[in-house]
């Protein structure tokens, strides 16, 4: 009888112990900064996939994760206000939905908490945002999208779908890293194979667009390149793509967005890859994995997407070659 009472007093005790520690678990929730360049219509689609990602390795918003968001809208002198704002909030990640400028102000902030980058931006490396891809080094880390590597293939791509092509506007931000070597490096040696003449255009500022359009207008080209993602390019991506269906130009971009949204082509990262693997970063890391020790990924698969709308629209017929390598074609 003794020997009874006594289990029983240590299983009441043990019970009494375990309840605390389960209600402690229980009240643990992560939060996520997720720090964007742009605006919340313009983040919609990519910041939906990163939360289905999360969700399908159990991280909830509202249940085990609490997601504060702060959305920059193209205005690249609030990029330090807003990331100070999640550093003050003491939140366990960063996600960063934006370019160098953004990862840079968020680095600036802090130096311990975890940033994941979402694919915007350039080179992380030549950029100083890591050490290395293999050993990023410091409290960066994610996902790169190699945005600036791929314009002689976008510019090639382009003249596949308009064997006529022989002049085509850039359109550029040059204050962003990725978009001025691009256009002063990258195209020009593509240009030259493809006996393409670049007319390039600087956009700065909202201010530059009318004066833009006009001098495109004036020089006539036969179709039009848009480069990067910068903060101005992306917030005003309609007037882009409505100046790009008026004056009935063939169109490339960089940003998968613009071509959802009415543009005429896109080559680049598998965005919907690209997201899932940022839930992974996270996962990873609030699970005790240092963004030191995780290696930078870069793209595995790469998707062609063709606006048919679109083509019909300006009165494009695309050859049946081009279509046939398109991963995805918007009827």
């Amino acid at each position: 009888m003794h020997k009874k009472i006594t289990r029983l007093i240590l299983c009441v005790l043990l019970l009494a112990h375990s309840f605390p520690v389960q209600a402690q678990q229980a009240k643990k929730v992560a939060r996520i900064g997720y720090l964007s360049a742009f605006d919340p219509a313009t983040e919609s689609a990519p910041s939906q996939a990163i939360r289905l990602a999360l969700r399908e390795r159990g991280y909830i918003e509202g249940q085990n994760i609490a997601i504060e968001y702060r959305y920059a809208e193209g205005k690249v002198d609030r990029f330090p206000e807003f990331a100070a704002e999640l550093v003050r909030l003491k939140v366990d990640i960063i996600v960063i939905a934006g370019g160098n400028r953004l990862i840079l102000a968020a680095k600036n902030a802090t130096k311990t908490i975890p940033i994941v980058m979402t694919g915007g931006g350039g080179n992380p490396v030549e950029a100083r945002l890591v050490e290395s891809l293999a050993r990023p080094g410091g409290n960066v880390t994610g996902v790169t999208n190699l945005n600036r590597e791929l314009g002689g293939k976008r510019l090639e791509l382009l003249k596949e779908a308009v064997p006529k092509l022989a002049r085509i506007a850039v359109l550029y931000d040059p204050d962003g890293p990725a978009s001025g070597i691009d256009v002063k490096e990258v195209l020009p040696v593509a240009a030259r194979t493809l006996k393409l003449t670049l007319q390039p255009w600087e956009v700065r500022t909202v201010d530059d667009f009318d004066g833009v359009f006009a001098g495109i207008g004036k020089q006539r080209p036969d179709g039009l390149y848009v480069s990067g993602g910068g903060p101005v390019m992306v917030t005003n991506q309609k007037r882009i793509l409505g100046f790009a269906l008026k004056s009935r130009l063939p169109s490339m971009y960089a940003i998968r967005e613009s071509v959802d949204a009415g543009g005429l082509m896109y080559y680049g990262a598998d965005q919907v890859e690209s997201h899932r693997r940022v839930a992974y970063y996270v996962d990873r890391i609030l699970k005790g994995a240092k963004p030191a020790d995780l290696p930078v990924e870069q793209p595995m698969r790469f998707e062609l997407v063709i606006n048919l709308k679109t083509a019909k629209q300006i009165g494009l017929t695309i050859p049946p070659e081009v279509l046939a390598r398109a991963t995805r074609i918007i009827k």
